[in-house]
C-alpha cells in the first residue's frame, strides 16, 4: 500500500512541477539541458521537470521607456536639455533574450546616442521647429537597430527641449521684436488704406464742388465764406495752444488762392469740352 501512495505522490509532484501557467500578454522561453527548446504561450503549458527550465518570461504588450533629461549640443554649439518617451514592444522573445543582455538599458543607450547625433546635425532654430521630423527620423533609425533585438519601436516623442536661460531670454526678445514689427506693418497698411480712402473722398468732393461751381456761379461766394470761417476757427485753435505763435493771415491772399483754385478746377473740367460759341 505504501509504495502505491508513494507512486501517486510522485506522479502528483511530477504533474505539478511540469504544469506552468503563462498569463495573457506574456510569453516564456524554455531551455532543455541548457539549450533553447521552445516558447510557451499564454495559458496552461507542460514541461519536463529536471530537464526543462523556464529561463525567461516577459510581456509582449506595449511598454514605455522614459528618457531622462539629457544634455545635448546643437550644430551651432548651443547646449540643450532634452527628454522624451519611447513606446516599444517585444516582437521576438527569443531575440530579445539571446541577442542582447539587458533590453531596457540597451534601448535607453541607443535612444540617447541617436538623439544626440540627430540634434548635433541641426541648429537651435531647426531643433525647436522640427520636433516632429526628429521624432520620425529617430523612429526610423531606432527600428533599424532594435529589429535585430526582436524589438519594435512604436513611437518616439521628444517632450521638452530646454535651452539655457540666456538663450531663452534672447528668443523671447526676438519674438517680441517680431510681434512689434508685424504690428508696425499692420498699422502702416491700415494708414495707407485710410490715406487712399481719404484721397478718393477728397477727389470726389472736388468733383462735386467743381460741378457746383460750373453750374451755379454763386457757389464761389459760398466757398469763400467757408474758407474764411475755417481760417477763423484755425486761428482760435492756434491761440488756445500752449505753444501758440502769432500768425497774421492775409485775407487777400486767401481770396486770391481761392480764385486760382476755382479757376484751375473749372479750367480742368472744361478741357476738351466745346465752348458756347463752338470753339475749343
Amino acid at each position: 500500500m505504501e509504495p502505491i501512495v508513494a507512486i501517486v505522490l510522485v506522479l502528483i509532484g511530477y504533474a505539478l512541477g511540469s504544469a506552468k501557467l503563462i498569463n495573457e500578454g506574456n510569453e516564456a522561453l524554455v531551455e532543455r539541458l541548457g539549450r533553447y527548446h521552445r516558447k510557451l504561450k499564454p495559458g496552461l503549458n507542460f514541461i519536463v521537470p529536471l530537464v526543462d527550465s523556464i529561463v525567461m518570461e516577459d510581456t509582449t504588450r506595449e511598454q514605455i521607456l522614459d528618457i531622462k533629461p539629457q544634455n545635448v549640443i546643437t550644430k551651432d554649439n548651443v547646449y540643450l536639455e532634452v527628454d522624451g518617451v519611447v513606446n516599444w514592444r517585444i516582437m521576438s522573445m527569443e531575440k530579445s533574450f539571446y541577442k542582447i543582455d539587458d533590453i531596457q538599458v540597451s534601448l535607453t543607450n541607443l535612444v540617447m546616442v541617436e538623439l544626440r547625433a540627430n540634434i548635433a546635425d541641426r541648429t537651435l532654430t531647426e531643433t525647436i521647429s522640427s520636433r516632429n521630423q526628429m521624432n520620425q527620423s529617430l523612429l526610423q533609425v531606432l527600428n533599424q537597430v532594435s529589429s535585430e533585438w526582436g524589438v519594435e519601436i512604436l513611437r518616439v516623442d521628444i517632450q521638452r527641449i530646454t535651452p539655457p536661460e540666456s538663450v531663452q531670454k534672447s528668443m523671447a526678445e526676438q519674438q517680441a521684436a517680431q510681434i512689434r514689427k508685424q504690428a508696425a506693418i499692420t498699422t502702416a497698411e491700415g494708414e495707407r488704406e485710410a490715406s487712399i480712402k481719404r484721397a478718393e473722398a477728397t477727389k470726389e468732393s472736388i468733383r462735386i464742388l467743381s460741378d457746383a461751381i460750373t453750374s451755379k456761379p454763386e457757389t464761389k461766394e459760398i466757398l469763400r465764406y467757408l474758407v474764411a470761417q475755417e481760417n477763423v476757427e484755425a486761428s482760435h485753435r492756434l491761440g488756445a495752444s500752449t505753444n501758440a505763435k502769432v500768425v497774421f493771415l492775409n485775407p487777400g491772399m486767401s481770396e486770391g488762392a481761392i480764385d486760382q483754385m476755382i479757376g484751375d478746377t473749372v479750367g480742368t473740367e472744361g478741357i476738351g469740352s466745346p465752348s458756347e460759341n463752338g470753339s475749343v
